[in-house]
């Protein structure tokens, strides 16, 4: 026995290590080709200003003393060692840090604070960890100030916004003519279908033998042109550049911040792969590559300062010239990949937390729920990128707003992490003020620089962020507006069962599935609706959607089912919960799963009831039923709804529910019936002009626009009937 666990842990042990192996070769052909093509324009931007007038060699050795300390503290030190560690459940990326900051801290505006997924958020280890001072002043003074938690969102989605920006701008850097520019862009984007780890097989060969080509390439520059260049590792050469520079030398920072484009794409890319394997490439591989490529080309250039306009390319030895360029312009075409990669894991989770309309996502792999692909962005992303192609021809003004974009980005990141780390991890507030203090000021130098060039082209990045801001917050206003006015002037489920006869078995055959946000009651717009026709279907269930603030929800916690009233009505809620990762079955698989789910329910309360007031909850097992694919909770309701607040083990006995189970298979022989609610939020006639536009024109647009609930559900339209609603907000 001793013998066959070993070998059983070895194999799995070996089968973790090639999978993450697999996973760090696929992110060199999607995390890491902006970071590994940035020494092709780094040298090139920073001596294209006011410090072209100081090409000593100290200066020359102070940029690459300053490039190599940039590169050594933010994505080795920063993103690889700390940020990587902030994961939400293995998601990365800015909307990561703000959704754990919402289910742990509960900072949201929009609070998921229903019981039925407190099972789900105890299962968290950092909730076990005690609550310190520092902690519970910071709580306190969110839950005091409700503002605080609209400017924390706001701040949230100006990083995101940055990071969109930043996919449309990565491709526009390629630098050559026009049209062979939107000819590439055409094709990269029409690749994006095909799924995360085809695109990381098919470009990781391209990104490994350009590193393989920038070191040798700076290691023969090192011995051939000056060894002395090792020396600028010390932080020395940073204090003597900028006191032979001045502010010449703060100018030039937004052409060195160039050097790190790349390294939020390892944090927000993270959903697509792992921790381990992500920081396996970067510090085997892509860490000395880089450091040797820089320290080579600084070595060429102290003895060539003639080339500082083009230094990349002089400083590749003739004998391999046309090799390496080839290499290098199939590297700045997979250099795109990463932003692009991370702007659908950050809409994904912008979506699933109400702040981006309904789009369609595709999980393009079953063994990582993370990769995904969302045609609307997609297209939408290539469109922008040719525009700015087109309409911004001069690559230094990209470049300009390009650096812009990754400074604003990693300073949003920094700023979240101080909360993460105080009311998250729950670390004494000195080692956050550390983190903050250490980071946070060099890349407020670095944003400093780049501000200082908003007028030559860092508008852009700002302009663009501004609009996708607005448009987020509005509809994250907008959706928070409309079900605020649901739960507030919702009504009773007594009034439901009072209705008594009207309710009962003498219905139409046949299920009907009402769609609602609403826990408890009816939504207002179906109170009209519910009391208006007396002839319901022979079965009637309240489907539910959850989408949490948690990228995956393990399948025993899937689907709630709850009785309401008793059992002759017929009446039945379902809460179905979904992380903001988790692939949406067919419309046919998730009918069949939830009647499955019912029946269940039913055979439970047969099998083990003796008391229908009390609540009840427990797992049923996968081999209870063939074609139940996912475990279910089951619970009773009273009435009022109360029952979802209270959970206690209770043992049942002599309960017989076969003619519900009768009625239940001959309604589903019957047919289904889906309705769902299409309400339209408007505001107020006595609001501002500025809340009309927003809600009653933009919103509104968004709405009409957006992929209707209907459509992302699947529901067969044929048999939906929408029940309107106007609300006034």
């Amino acid at each position: 026995m001793e013998l066959e666990s070993g070998s059983t842990n070895r194999q799995s042990r070996l089968k973790l290590y090639k999978s993450t192996l697999i996973l760090a070769y696929q992110s060199f052909g999607v995390v890491y080709g902006d970071l590994s093509t940035s020494p092709i324009y780094v040298y090139t931007s920073t001596f294209s200003g006011r410090l072209r007038l100081h090409e000593d060699d100290d200066e020359i050795l102070g940029v690459l003393s300053l490039v190599f300390w940039t590169l050594t503290l933010i994505p080795l030190c920063k993103y690889i060692v700390f940020v990587l560690g902030a994961d939400d459940n293995g998601e990365g990326g800015t909307f990561a840090l703000y959704s754990l900051l919402c289910r742990r801290a509960k900072l949201g505006l929009l609070h998921p604070s229903h019981s039925t997924d407190d099972d789900i958020s105890s299962q968290d280890s950092c909730q076990l960890i005690k609550e310190t001072r520092a902690s519970s002043l910071l709580k306190e003074f969110f839950d005091k100030h409700h503002s605080s938690r609209v400017v924390l969102l706001l701040i949230v989605i100006l990083g995101t916004s940055m990071v969109i920006a930043d996919g449309i701008l990565t491709p526009s850097m390629s630098g050559y003519a026009v049209l062979i520019t939107c000819l590439i862009l055409v094709g990269l984007f029409a690749l994006q279908h095909i799924g995360t780890h085809r695109v990381g097989f098919l470009f990781a060969p391209i990104i490994l033998l350009w590193l393989l080509s920038i070191s040798g390439v700076g290691i023969y520059n090192i011995i051939q042109w000056n060894p002395r260049v090792v020396s600028a590792l010390s932080p020395y050469y940073v204090y003597k550049l900028f006191k032979l520079t001045g502010k010449d030398g703060w100018t030039s920072l937004g052409g060195i911040v160039l050097c790190i484009t790349g390294a939020e794409a390892m944090f927000a890319d993270l959903g697509h792969f792992s921790q381990l394997s992500i920081r396996i490439a970067f510090t085997a591989i892509i860490y000395p590559s880089l450091i040797l490529a820089y320290m080579g080309e600084a070595a060429y250039l102290s003895k060539h300062k003639e080339d500082l306009q083009r230094s990349f390319y002089r400083a590749i030895p003739e004998v391999v010239f046309w090799p390496v360029f080839i290499i290098a312009t199939l590297a700045t075409v997979v250099a795109s990949q990463a932003v692009i990669s991370a702007t659908f894991s950050i809409i994904s989770q912008c979506w699933a937390l109400k702040c981006f309309p309904r789009v369609k996502i595709i999980h393009t792999s079953n063994q990582m729920h993370g990769q995904i692909y969302i045609p609307e962005v997609n297209w939408m992303l290539m469109v922008f990128c040719l525009l700015v192609v087109i309409g911004f021809r001069d690559t230094d003004m990209i470049a300009n707003a390009y650096g812009l974009t990754v400074v604003i980005v990693m300073f949003v990141t920094t700023c979240l992490m101080f909360l993460v780390i105080v009311m998250v991890w729950k670390r004494n507030i000195l080692a956050a003020f550390i983190f903050v203090t250490v980071f946070g000021f060099v890349e407020l130098l670095y944003l400093s620089s780049c501000l200082a060039k908003v007028a030559k082209g860092g508008w852009i990045p700002l302009i663009f962020s501004l609009i996708v801001l607005s448009v987020m917050y509005i509809w994250h206003y907008g959706t928070l507006q409309k079900q605020s006015f649901e739960s507030h002037n919702r009504t009773s489920l007594d009034m439901l069962l009072s209705l008594g006869p009207n309710v009962g078995i003498n219905r139409v055959r046949g299920i009907g599935l009402i769609y609602t946000n609403v826990l408890s009651g009816i939504p207002p717009m179906f109170s009209h609706f519910v009391t208006s026709f007396p002839a319901f279907h022979q079965v009637l269930i309240f489907v539910t959607f959850q989408f949490l603030t948690t990228p995956r929800v393990s399948a025993n916690q899937r689907f709630i089912v709850s009785r309401i009233g008793p059992a002759e009505f017929r009446l039945y809620r379902c809460i179905v919960r979904f992380g903001y990762k988790d692939a949406r079955k067919d419309s046919y698989a998730f009918e069949t799963d939830l009647i499955e789910t019912v029946r269940v329910f039913l055979q439970h309360e047969s099998d083990d009831g003796d008391a229908r007031d009390s609540v009840s909850e427990m797992p049923v097992n996968q081999h209870e039923s063939d074609c139940l694919r996912d475990d279910v909770s089951m619970r009773a309701e009273n009435g009022s709804g109360a029952g979802l607040t209270r959970c206690k083990r209770v043992r049942f006995c002599g309960v017989d529910n076969s003619k519900e189970l009768e009625d239940l298979e001959d309604a589903r022989e019957a047919g289904l019936a889906y309705m769902m609610g299409n309400t339209c939020v408007l505001a107020r006639e006595t609001s501002s002009f500025v809340k009309k536009f927003a809600i009653n024109i933009v919103y509104g647009f968004l709405r009409r626009n957006c992929r209707s609930p209907s459509t992302a559900l699947g529901v067969p339209h044929t048999s939906l009937i929408e029940v309107g609603m106007a609300y006034r907000v």
